[in-house]
């Protein structure tokens, strides 16, 4: 009974080194991050101040819309989730 369990036990730490290997080759192989951060510039700035990330996108809008000073380009991802792509440094 003893060499069963100890056959099981080492099947499953190989099963959990195979599986952190593929995570972590998969995590390696990522693509490198291509989306600009949030502009440090006047016109931005409060944005960086404001600490809810909810809090500070509900005013992106005012700007980035169809007949805004900067509308977003066509295809451009749901405009409520704007600081999950652009970051605030």
């Amino acid at each position: 009974m003893k060499e069963r369990n100890k056959k099981k036990i080492l099947l499953l730490n190989c099963a959990f080194i195979l599986t952190a290997g593929g995570i972590l080759l998969f995590l390696l192989n990522a693509p490198e991050e291509t989306t600009a951060h949030l502009p440090k510039d006047e016109i931005h700035a409060k944005f960086h101040e404001i600490a809810s990330k909810k809090e500070a996108e509900k005013n992106c809008t005012d700007c980035h819309n169809e007949n805004g000073v900067a509308p977003l380009p066509d295809g451009h991802p749901p405009k409520y989730r704007c600081l999950f792509c652009h970051k605030r440094d």
